[in-house]
């Protein structure tokens, strides 16, 4: 999707999920602007969404991934993320919420 991305990842206990984030976050932006992949420099928004599931929902979170352009012609990416956070009852403060692009 053009403003925001799917990970699904395995993860070890002693892995912190801020550090894996960051990671991934400066290894991508490196490449998309070594590969002049966009007119001007890239960089990722501050800040994260991380949401847990089970081995036995891990078909079902794939399927959703896969099906991301289909299921955002219904719904928005902010309406997807007030979702999952109502979903997974995370308090949040809306001052400190993704800059959505609509």
């Amino acid at each position: 999707m053009p403003d925001h991305t799917h990970i699904l990842i395995g993860l070890e206990p002693s892995i912190k999920i801020s550090d894996l984030v960051r990671d991934i976050k400066a290894v991508s932006s490196k490449y998309i602007n070594d590969n002049k992949w966009m007119y001007k420099k890239f960089n990722w928004q501050e800040g994260f969404g991380a949401f847990s599931y089970s081995r036995s929902q891990i078909d079902n979170v794939i399927k959703y991934i896969l099906n991301q352009e289909k299921h955002h012609k219904k719904k928005s990416f902010r309406e997807e993320y007030l979702e999952f956070l109502r979903k997974f009852e995370i308090k949040y403060d809306k001052r400190y919420l993704f800059e959505f692009i609509e």
